[in-house]
């Protein structure tokens, strides 16, 4: 975990203790308690919450709509739509707008993509969070590559707040179901949630097949696309990344796609890219 492979030339990496603890107990929780705590109900909350907070809050919210702007939406439900994003417990909207914007603009440099797969798997995958450079975790560093978020007080008030999203939705969760409802829609959603969006900066570098000759590693993988209801069509993202499709073949299933096209045929969704 600290070997040269994976070093930064501009400053030594130093492992995050706060970040490997919380990591680590939150996978313990999942594993430990869904054993005991299992229901049909409880199972179908959390893959109801994957697809809620996965889908329309991180792939919709933060990435097509806040990263790429491939589409408008109303001030209030762009809101709304980026608080169900906070809610998924990958990090603030500026925060992850930022990782990701700084990851297309020098896909898989190793000083300067936070998630590089040039530094192999399991750095892309989490690794890059448990050694957090400054320039990547550092607020007063990183808000400048998402200067039209951090204007908006509500963003700031959400880049700092998110992790308190938890609180509302856990008390929520409990008087639906009660514990099994907790386990299942809390720790076990997050840590699928969490493999399951960390496999697009790690395994669609790696594997798959290539629609279009960009300059960087990306592709396209059929079952990173189904677990991350279309963004594992990477290559294609990397090839036209401000597009609001990532399938682009028939075969290319886009559930995000779906649901913005929802919105377009509500008259929610405006200026969709295509």
């Amino acid at each position: 975990m600290t070997s040269p492979a994976i070093a930064s030339e501009s400053q030594p990496l130093k492992l995050s203790w706060i970040s490997l603890i919380f990591f680590a107990a939150i996978h313990l929780l999942a594993f430990g308690l869904a054993p005991f705590f299992f229901t049909w109900k409880a199972l179908g909350v959390a893959l109801l919450l994957h697809w809620f907070l996965g889908s329309i809050g991180i792939c919709l919210g933060y990435h097509r709509l806040l990263s790429h702007r491939s589409f408008q939406v109303p001030k209030p439900l762009e809101y709304v739509i980026t608080t169900i994003g906070a809610m998924a417990l990958q990090g603030g909207p500026i925060f992850w707008v930022a990782g990701h914007r700084l990851h297309h603009a020098h896909t898989e440099d190793a000083e300067k993509d936070p998630y590089a797969a040039s530094k192999g798997f399991w750095w892309s995958h989490m690794l890059w969070m448990l050694y957090p450079r400054d320039e990547f975790f550092n607020y007063e560093f990183y808000k400048k590559y998402a200067p039209d978020l951090d204007r908006d007080p509500y963003y700031r008030w959400l880049n700092r707040n998110f992790f308190w999203l938890q609180l509302p939705l856990g008390i929520l969760l409990y008087a639906i179901g009660g514990w099994p409802f907790v386990v299942y829609g809390m720790f076990v959603r997050a840590v699928v949630l969490w493999h399951s969006t960390w496999l697009i900066n790690s395994a669609t570098h790696m594997r798959g097949y290539r629609t279009f000759e960009v300059e960087d590693g990306s592709r396209n993988l059929w079952w990173a696309a189904l677990l991350t209801y279309g963004e594992g069509w990477h290559n294609n993202h990397h090839a036209h990344p401000r597009v609001a499709k990532a399938g682009q073949q028939w075969w290319e299933i886009d559930i995000t796609w779906w649901s913005i096209q929802v919105l377009r045929a509500l008259g929610l969704a405006k200026k969709v890219v295509l």
